[in-house]
C-alpha cells in the first residue's frame, strides 16, 4: 500500500511523462502492466500509482521502494531494463525525480 506520510521509511519516485495525447493510454497500460508482472515480486517493492493528466498530454507514475539499494537492484533486472526502453519511447519527455514527504494535510 502507497505510504504517503513524513518520515515513512520509503523511497519514493515520481516518473511524468509527456506525451502525445493519442499515446496517454499506451503509456499507463505500459506501466500497469510492468507493475503487475514484473515490480510487484521484487525484493523491497512497496507500491506504484499511475496519474493520467485530463488534457491526456502527461502520466505520472508515483513509486515507492523500501530503500534506494532495493530501487537500484531492480535496474538489473531485463524484463524492467526492457520496460524502461519502451515507455521511454512512447513518450516525448520522462522527468524522473526522487522525493521525500514533507507534508501531508488531511482532512480529520
Amino acid at each position: 500500500m502507497a505510504t504517503i506520510e513524513a518520515g515513512a521509511p520509503v523511497f519514493t519516485l515520481i516518473n511524468t511523462f509527456t506525451v502525445e495525447p493519442d499515446r496517454q493510454d499506451d503509456v499507463v497500460a505500459s506501466l500497469r502492466d510492468i507493475t503487475e508482472r514484473v515490480m510487484r515480486g521484487m525484493p523491497g517493492f512497496v507500491s506504484a500509482c499511475v496519474h493520467k493528466s485530463l488534457d491526456r498530454k502527461h502520466v505520472a507514475n508515483y513509486v515507492q521502494w523500501r530503500s534506494v539499494a532495493d530501487f537500484q537492484a531492480m535496474f538489473v533486472d531485463p524484463r524492467a531494463k526492457a520496460h524502461m526502453e519502451e515507455v521511454r519511447a512512447m513518450a516525448l519527455e520522462v522527468m524522473p525525480i526522487v522525493y521525500e514527504v514533507a507534508y501531508v494535510g488531511e482532512l480529520e
